[in-house]
């Protein structure tokens, strides 16, 4: 084996932070290295089988795909060899030196320290090949690609400490041979009977045959006195290499469910729930579905990919096929496999065919099927799923709407209700609570829980005991705004000018108050209109405070406080907003101020309630040093 072109190279720096932390906070899980390497050894051949569809001669040999372990006591070594695709020395390069993962800065600032929750980290970000240095103080790549000349073989080999060293040689078969050189504590794993049961563990679902070799019998006599000749030792298949989801629903175990998530996943973690089907009929296609416990690090990221693995007839056909579920169901993870898509699909075509509409209809439909199992069962896991995907379902509204009605029905909420910030109530709670004259659902959007919880606006409707949903994340003012009924009762927002309680709002008495009021108040009105002038579209008495002296709301067809501020934010220009200032007839404070005869006291006094009103319905101020100087007048006079 003659080796040239030697050079000695740094990791990435992500790399060996990566690495130390492994070895450090992945140890109790260490078995999990022989799971990693196998599962990149079975989409090594599934990248083979499929590019070797355009290109047969891929194969070379023609030999069946499989991978090999085997382990040297003496040696201390386990090897992992595949025949798979292989690598050229630019992916080793690219694959061994590198992670090259968007986001990967703030991955890194994600972590805690903490051991537990760091390996959880850990196992989402995926780990795959640098597990191997969970058990190995030095590991060892031979590889070559598929396809090229024996010569164009890859050594690569590290101890995992900052450096790795690669070098060109000449390799016969095609694939990688991976050999881990083990640390002094890891005897464990020289051992005939651990590996076997690691990789029945771990690896039964593998479709391709992943083989030990077996020891042949010397020779030896019968009872018979008559010697039986020794047999030759073979390479023999130790998990069942069938694809799992062409498997009877009947025939697999749970913990062969969960095992196959964690290799489609690369995902530590449990799924909370999963959907196996075997469609026949003007369709054939078979789908695994699996709902996550956990939110992969980079679910925001712009460029997450997701999707389902898609194959067809069996053949891996390509990775985070997203055009099988709604950007909304990102984070669901499976195998879509199909019988009626040709197999030399592309993303392109994808597009277009209506074979993949009908697919993604029915995978939409298997989702929210499992979501709506989720939530009807006992327990809290629907409420664990809502903690980690909640806001990524509300972009559902927006982008499904045929589904629309479903998706409402699994959407939670804080409310007045819970008195609480726990997103837990759903709009079929709500409406079993609604009152006999009631036909609206009301909400609140705000910045946070606590400033929708407290707002002035709120007041009225604590003293009918009509419930408000409280709405605090961001994506929330977006989701009403595509979101406007459920079960026939329109979405009404507590912060708009024009609040309707319908048949809850007045009786007799009180209207009768109200054209004496406006009669009554109608000088000082005028007065606070002169104050203010253009910097408010309106000003008037208001019903809906009891114990606040003032607010602000928006018109009808204004944009409501909360879509300036998310707009701001991103950047965008915003039109300039004018609001209508209400004033509450019964607070102390304005009847003070309505009997204020100095007209510059007067203007002092309505400056500050407006002011008031705008820190409680933005949560600051223009000029906030305005502000804290009137007050100070205010206080001194």
């Amino acid at each position: 084996m003659a080796e040239q072109h030697t050079e000695s190279r740094k990791f990435n720096a992500h790399t060996e932070q990566l690495l130390h932390l492994m070895i450090h906070s992945l140890y109790s899980n260490k078995e999990i290295f022989l799971r990693e390497l196998v599962s990149n050894a079975a989409d090594a051949a599934d990248k083979l089988r499929f590019k070797a569809l355009e290109n047969n001669a891929l194969y070379e040999d023609n030999a069946e795909l499989r991978v090999r372990i085997s382990f040297d006591k003496d040696a201390k070594t386990i090897t992992v060899d595949d025949n798979g695709i292989g690598m050229t020395r630019d992916e080793v390069i690219d694959n061994l030196g590198t992670i090259a993962k968007s986001g990967t800065k703030e991955f890194f600032g994600n972590l805690t320290g903490d051991q537990a929750s760091d390996s959880q980290l850990i196992g989402q970000f995926g780990v795959g090949f640098y597990s191997s240095f969970i058990v190995a103080d030095k590991v060892s790549v031979e590889t070559r690609a598929a396809g090229v000349s024996t010569d164009q073989g890859v050594h690569w080999q590290s101890e995992g400490k900052g450096e790795f060293e690669i070098s060109d040689i000449t390799k016969a078969e095609r694939g990688t041979r991976i050999v881990l050189h083990l640390r002094d504590e890891e005897d464990e794993f020289l051992n005939d009977w651990k590996l076997r049961s690691l990789v029945t563990k771990y690896s039964d679902h593998i479709s391709i045959p992943v083989e030990m070799f077996k020891e042949g019998e010397p020779e030896r006599e019968g009872e018979d006195g008559e010697k039986i000749a020794a047999t030759p030792g073979e390479w023999e298949a130790i998990n069942r290499a069938q694809a799992l989801w062409t498997r009877s629903k009947g025939e697999v175990s749970d913990e062969e469910y969960n095992e196959f998530y964690k290799h489609i996943s690369h995902d530590f973690t449990d799924p909370l729930i999963w959907s196996h089907n075997k469609v026949e009929g003007k369709q054939q296609y078979t789908s695994l579905l699996y709902i996550p416990s956990k939110a992969p690090w980079d679910l925001w990221n712009r460029d997450h990919q997701h999707g389902l693995k898609l194959y067809v007839q069996r053949v891996f056909i390509m990775d985070d096929a997203e055009q099988f579920m709604p950007n909304y169901l990102r984070f669901v993870k499976g195998v879509l496999d199909s019988n009626d898509l040709p197999l030399n699909i592309s993303r392109e075509i994808l597009q277009d065919t209506k074979v993949t509409a009908n697919l993604r209809q029915a995978c939409t439909k298997r989702a929210l099927g499992m979501l709506e199992k989720l939530a009807k069962k006992e327990g809290d896991e629907y409420q664990q799923f809502w903690k980690e995907f909640g806001n990524v379902l509300k972009e559902g509204p927006a982008e499904d709407f045929v589904n629309k009605e479903r998706v409402a029905k699994l959407l939670r909420f804080a409310s007045t209700h819970t008195d609480g910030a726990d997103e837990i109530v759903s709009l079929e709670d709500y409406v079993s609570r609604m009152q006999e004259e009631q036909d609206k659902i009301y909400f609140i959007t705000a910045d946070s829980y606590e400033a929708a919880a407290h707002s002035p606006l709120l007041e009225i409707f604590r003293k009918k005991g009509i419930e408000v949903l409280l709405m605090h994340e961001r994506i929330d003012e977006w989701l009403m705004g595509h979101l406007t009924e459920f079960d026939s009762k329109q979405f009404v927002s507590v912060t708009k000018g024009d609040l309707d309680l319908g048949g809850l709002e007045d009786d007799e008495e009180l209207k009768e108050r109200k054209e004496q009021d406006k009669t009554e108040y109608a000088s000082f009105i005028e007065r606070v209109k002169q104050v203010l002038g253009e910097d408010v579209k309106d000003a008037r008495l208001t019903y809906r405070l009891t114990d606040t002296p003032s607010c602000i709301v928006v018109g009808e067809h204004d944009m409501s406080t909360q879509m300036l501020k998310l707009m701001q934010a991103a950047g965008q220009p915003v039109p300039e907003q004018k609001y209508i200032f209400e004033l509450n007839p019964d607070h102390p404070l304005v009847k003070r101020v309505a009997d204020e005869q100095d007209e510059q006291q007067f203007g002092e006094w309505v400056r500050l309630l407006m002011q008031q009103a705008e820190l409680a319905e933005r949560g600051s101020l223009d000029n906030p040093a305005d502000f804290v100087q009137r007050m100070n007048r205010l206080l001194k006079a």
